[in-house]
């Protein structure tokens, strides 16, 4: 029952980001992350709990990136390598968004409902490769991006002041430190070929 139970609520939160997606495309709209940001500041006046908050919704930018270049590179990777380096980053990071998101509604805390300007313009870019050029890039960008994200989230384990969001951030660490280990194998794979 608990595997139905957690498929369940990764189909549904990956509905939701590809939803979010693609109804993302007014460019006069408010960008989500801003909103949230907007919520939170008025939310929590500009004590601790707003840096708690900021980290919530720059861990939601990141999960969701994660997930639509994973499944990007499910669809245009050229090799083995990159195709299951994109399946493990869309699984987990679909699990971490899920995780994240039942968090921070126990906390009061409004997330980003879709991509940010930053993960459309990566997807984008990461879009018009091809080939193995394709591979090189994707995997430059999951070193890259996990470097940021373990430096974020190592500061969050040491610096947030809710002790649930402390735990939940130094919790996801390990995992993201496996995602930058396999990402850096992928990357000289690719650059081998």
């Amino acid at each position: 029952m608990k595997n139905f139970k957690t498929v369940f609520i990764q189909a549904t939160l990956i509905i939701a980001v590809i939803i979010g997606l693609s109804s993302c495309g007014n460019n006069n709209s408010k960008n989500t992350k801003d909103v949230a940001e907007d919520h939170n500041d008025a939310k929590f006046d500009k004590n601790d709990n707003e840096k708690d908050a900021q980290f919530l919704v720059n861990a939601v930018e990141i999960n969701m990136e994660e997930i639509s270049l994973g499944q990007l590179a499910q669809q245009k990777g050229s090799t083995n390598h990159v195709k299951e380096l994109g399946k493990m980053m869309e699984e987990s990071h679909t699990k971490s968004l899920a995780e994240l998101t039942a968090l921070a509604q126990t906390k009061s805390i409004t997330l980003p409902t879709s991509q940010t300007e930053n993960g459309k313009e990566a997807y984008k870019d990461l879009n018009e490769k091809s080939g193995n050029d394709f591979g090189k890039e994707y995997s430059s960008m999951m070193v890259k991006g996990h470097e940021k994200a373990i430096e974020l989230f190592e500061k969050a384990s040491t610096d947030c002041t809710d002790p649930d969001i402390k735990a939940w951030a130094t919790a996801t660490l390990p995992l993201l430190r496996t995602h930058l280990d396999r990402a850096m194998v992928c990357e000289k794979q690719c650059k081998k070929m």
